[in-house]
């Protein structure tokens, strides 16, 4: 019999701007079987707006600004995971379930490894899955080689 992973499963939402990441996240979080979400957004530029267009915001979303998470904000996010698992354990804040949505012009894949490589991480947290948004009116349109990397970060 196999045990069961008890560990926090975490999605990774990612896809292009504009791709309707956000509006899955809305729908995501208003459905009751999808279980308590937190929320981790990933914001590129000065101004952080799609929390502000999320509908049922808790202090369970959090919001990254300081740059693309690919790239620049690793280890932000390992502390920000560290952080949602201490307050859970102290019961300050209750999830099932992380969600995190990246910028539209964040590479996945140092996410994916940060998750998986990260011993603290890996021992609290699981990748459940990456979810790709792409627009169909646009997608074969959009440039797939955007480079990640900006000048100045």
């Amino acid at each position: 019999m196999a045990l069961e992973d008890t560990r926090v499963p975490v999605t990774l939402l990612t896809g292009f701007l504009g791709a309707g990441k956000t509006t899955l996240l809305n729908h995501l979080i208003r459905d009751p079987e999808a279980g308590r979400i937190a929320v981790i957004m990933n914001e590129f530029g000065d101004v952080g707006l799609d929390h502000d267009l999320i509908e049922e915001a808790t202090e369970e979303t959090v919001l990254l600004q300081s740059g693309c998470l690919c790239c620049a904000i690793l280890g932000d996010l390992a502390k920000t995971l560290a952080a949602l698992i201490a307050k859970r354990t102290a019961g300050k804040v209750d999830f099932d379930r992380v969600v995190i949505e990246t910028s539209g012009i964040a590479d996945p894949g140092p996410i994916v490894h940060t998750l998986a490589t990260d011993h603290q991480i890996a021992q609290a947290f699981r990748l459940d899955g990456v979810v790709t948004l792409a627009d169909a009116a646009t997608g074969l349109k959009s440039n797939c080689n955007i480079p990640c990397r900006m000048s100045g970060l």
